[in-house]
């Protein structure tokens, strides 16, 4: 069905939920998995999932960037456990959404899976999701994960 998808992974549980269910459909063919990350600059402390602690609101870019690589590490060793096969990873800077659809189109991939929400619930409630900005802007499929 889908011979590429991109995941945005964030830390947030909605990422995670999202990610199982990619790996879920990449399972029925030899589908590749493109974990994206984007480190933002959140407005509240947060705690990440995968065995990874909280952000501080105070980091640095480097810190942000540090923990980034351990969130895309380490949510592709979990694709991995769900099965996944051919899984890459990237960390990229920009507006999320924008990003993220950049990345869609110049990767060329069928699919992209996401979480509903990410760690920026409260800047998504007023200035609009990224969910639902990649939602209408997308070139491919989109599906959104609650």
């Amino acid at each position: 069905m889908f011979h590429s998808i991109l995941v945005p992974v964030d830390g947030s549980e909605h990422a995670k939920k999202a990610l199982s269910v990619a790996c879920q459909l990449a399972r029925q063919e030899d589908t590749a998995l493109h974990l994206l990350h984007i480190p933002e600059e959140l407005a509240h402390e947060t705690t990440l999932v995968w065995g990874i602690g909280a952000i501080a609101v105070e980091a640095s870019r480097e810190e942000r960037e540090a923990i980034g690589k351990q969130v895309v590490d380490r949510a592709a060793d979990a694709a991995r456990e769900l099965g996944a096969t051919n899984v890459e990873t990237a960390i990229e800077q920009g507006d999320p959404a924008r990003t993220i659809i950049s990345e869609a189109r110049r990767r060329g991939v069928d699919a992209i899976v996401m979480g509903s929400r990410g760690l920026s619930d409260l800047k998504g409630l007023v200035v609009g999701s990224v969910s639902h900005k990649v939602g209408h802007a997308a070139d491919c499929t989109v599906i959104t994960v609650r």
